[in-house]
């Protein structure tokens, strides 16, 4: 069991997304058994204004895993994947599960997103490369800084897309929709306009 790891509010509609702690869910291979370790994390949030609320959007993170064996391969079946509430840096409603690494830490990670029918996110820039596979359903793709949705491209499932940091994009799924984001940590993102920022209205 793991849970959001310690937030930094960087400046007005920027807060260092790391919010996942490096999970112990590690599947040990031995000759004489299997087992499986866990342990959680306390989350505690330092902000400069919104310190009391987004305290409180955190603490309803639930546990994510990671099937990581100590020899470092990773291999995850469908049914290994568990999902729970996505970071509160994005609207409320979609689910998350990290599949490798620590979006949180340097170096490379991957995490799925499921997002409701109807699900929007407002433009935003992200300091990394954002590389980006759609598992399932229509999410559809807008660049610039005004979201648009007439003007977002429909990306079914098995389509791609690469974005260098700092491009600002939006986007809106059409139906129930699972992404893949494969990126670099730490993961951040910050709203073109501050006031889109979920955790500031939390």
């Amino acid at each position: 069991m793991w849970h959001a790891r310690n937030t930094t509010r960087l400046e007005d509609g920027v807060i260092d997304a790391d919010f996942y702690r490096r999970p112990s869910n590690v599947i040990r291979r031995s000759t004489t058994r299997d087992t499986l370790g866990s342990k959680a994390v306390p989350i505690t949030i330092a902000t400069s204004t919104l310190a009391l609320g987004l305290l409180l959007a955190a603490a309803v993170f639930a546990p994510m895993a990671l099937g990581q064996a100590n020899d470092g391969h990773t291999v995850l079946t469908t049914g290994d994947i568990k999902w729970s509430p996505a970071p509160p840096s994005i609207p409320a409603g979609a689910h998350a599960a990290v599949l490798y690494g620590d979006p949180g830490k340097d170096g490379p990670f991957a995490l799925r997103l499921k997002l409701p029918k109807g699900y929007a996110i407002a433009p935003h820039t992200h300091p990394k490369p954002e590389i980006v596979t759609v598992i399932s359903g229509m999410f559809r793709l807008g660049m610039g800084e005004s979201a648009d949705r007439s003007k977002g491209q429909p990306l079914a499932a098995g389509s791609f897309f690469a974005l260098q940091p700092g491009m600002a994009h939006f986007a809106f799924a059409d139906e129930d929709t699972v992404i893949q984001l494969n990126s670099t940590g730490p993961w951040m993102l910050t709203y073109v306009n501050p006031k889109d920022d979920p955790r500031i209205t939390q």
